[in-house]
C-alpha cells in the first residue's frame, strides 16, 4: 500500500489549509482505493493567518471566549485556542492592525495590553501549562510594555506614579517594578522576522512607519525604547532576533516572559509531528495559493519540501498559480502543478478553484499510479 501524507499551506483568501487538505483527498480518492493508498492529513502554516486554526486541528482543542482591550484600548471580544494544558492564541486577535482604522491609528497611543490579558485568561482561568503565540499583524510599537503590564508589572514614573504602558507615557518611565508579576507558564513564539529591538533593523525603523509614525516620531520612538532596554536590563535580549518582531513584542515576550522564538513553520511543524509523519510516507504532497520565487525564501510548502528530502521523500506541490523560472533548480519540488493554465481569467480560476483542486489531485493520482 502506498502512503501519501498532505502537508499543505492555505490558499490565501480562497480555502484553509485544512480544507485544502480535504480537497487534494477527494481528488486523490477518485483514483486511488482505500486498498491501495493511505492518506494522511498534516495541514501546516506559518506565524501568520491560519495558525491557530492548523494547531488546534491537529493538537485537538476547543476555543475559548475572553474580552480583552485593543490596541487603542477599547473592549473587544477575543478566542484563543485550548488544547490540552496549550493555549494557543494570535496577538493580532486582540492587538491587531486589523482592528483599528488607518485614521484612528495612533504609535503613541497604541499598545499590547489586550495581548497580555488574553494570556493572564489562559493562565488563571485554565492554568495552562504553555502558551503558544503568533506575533504577526501589530499596529504597537510598546516593546511588549503594555502586554507586561497585564501581567503584573508596573511602569513608574520619578514620583512613583504608575503610568499607562503606552509609548507618550513611557518616555517618563522611571523605574520598573516586577513585584506583582503573575507566575508564567513556558512561552512559545511563532516568529518569522529576525530584526533587533534597536538600530537601523530594528521595531522602530523598519516598521513604525507602516503604523503611522512619521518622520519625527522615530528618533524619539527609539529613545524610549533604548531606555526601556535600559531600566530593565534587557541588553542581551535587544539584540536577539526577532526582538523587533511586532512592535518589539519580541522583545517583551523574550525579556519579561523568558519566551522561546521560533520560525512559525517550524514551530507548527514541531507541534504537529510532521518529520516522524513524513518517515511513514512515501510521497508529499504540499501546496499554496501562488507558488513564487518568495515561496522559495519562506517557511511553508518550501520547508516541508526541505524536510521531506531530508528524509529521502519526494514532494509535488499543488499551487493555484505558478511564476517560478522553468527548471529552477532551486525550487525544490519534485512534481508540479498548477491550477491556473491562462486559458482562462485568473479570477475564473479562483472562482472554480474548489473542481480545479480536485481535478488536478486526480491527475497527480493517475500519474503516481503509473510511476509518476
Amino acid at each position: 500500500m502506498m502512503n501519501i501524507l498532505l502537508a499543505p499551506d492555505k490558499f490565501k483568501e480562497t480555502f484553509s489549509a485544512e480544507k485544502v487538505c480535504e480537497l487534494v483527498t477527494r481528488g486523490l480518492r477518485q483514483v486511488l482505493s482505500v486498498s491501495e493508498a493511505e492518506i494522511v492529513s498534516c495541514p501546516i502554516a506559518d506565524g501568520g493567518d491560519g495558525f491557530v486554526e492548523v494547531l488546534m486541528a491537529q493538537l485537538g482543542g476547543e476555543w475559548v471566549e475572553c474580552e480583552a482591550h485593543d490596541a487603542m484600548g477599547r473592549l473587544l471580544l477575543t478566542r484563543y485556542a485550548l488544547c490540552g494544558d496549550t493555549a494557543v492564541m494570535e496577538m493580532s486577535e486582540a492587538s491587531g492592525i486589523r482592528h483599528i482604522p488607518k485614521e484612528m491609528r495612533d504609535i503613541w497611543r497604541a499598545n499590547t495590553q489586550g495581548t497580555g490579558e488574553m494570556m493572564r485568561h489562559a493562565i488563571e482561568r485554565h492554568s495552562v501549562q504553555r502558551i503558544i503565540m503568533g506575533i504577526g499583524g501589530s499596529v504597537s510599537n510598546d516593546a511588549g510594555c503594555g502586554m507586561a503590564a497585564a501581567l503584573g508589572i508596573s511602569f513608574l514614573d520619578e514620583c512613583g506614579g504608575v503610568l499607562d504602558p503606552v509609548p507618550g507615557q513611557l518616555t517618563r518611565c522611571a523605574y520598573v517594578d516586577d513585584s506583582e508579576q503573575i507566575a508564567l507558564p513556558e512561552v512559545l513564539v511563532a516568529c518569522d522576522v529576525d530584526n533587533p529591538l534597536l538600530g537601523d533593523q530594528g521595531a522602530v525603523h523598519v516598521y513604525a512607519p507602516q503604523k503611522g509614525a512619521g518622520e519625527a516620531d522615530l528618533a524619539k520612538l527609539e529613545s524610549m525604547l533604548g531606555a526601556m532596554v535600559t531600566l530593565t536590563h534587557g541588553e542581551q535580549a535587544a539584540l536577539e532576533a526577532g526582538a523587533g518582531a511586532a512592535g518589539g513584542l519580541g522583545f517583551g515576550l523574550l525579556h519579561f516572559c523568558g519566551a522561546r522564538l521560533l520560525s512559525g513553520f517550524d514551530l507548527v511543524a514541531e507541534e504537529t509531528g510532521l518529520l516522524e509523519k513524513m518517515t511513514r510516507c512515501d510521497l508529499v504532497i504540499t501546496g499554496e495559493g501562488k507558488l513564487d520565487a518568495q515561496t522559495l525564501h519562506g517557511k511553508g510548502p518550501a520547508g516541508v519540501a526541505r524536510l521531506a528530502h531530508e528524509a529521502g521523500k519526494q514532494v509535488a506541490v499543488i499551487a493555484g498559480l505558478v511564476e517560478l523560472e522553468e527548471n529552477d533548480p532551486s525550487a525544490l519540488f519534485d512534481h508540479i502543478y498548477e491550477l491556473h493554465d491562462g486559458s482562462r481569467p485568473i479570477e475564473e480560476t479562483i472562482r472554480c478553484g474548489e473542481a480545479l483542486l480536485i481535478e488536478k489531485s486526480a491527475q497527480l493520482a493517475r500519474e503516481l499510479a503509473s510511476g509518476l
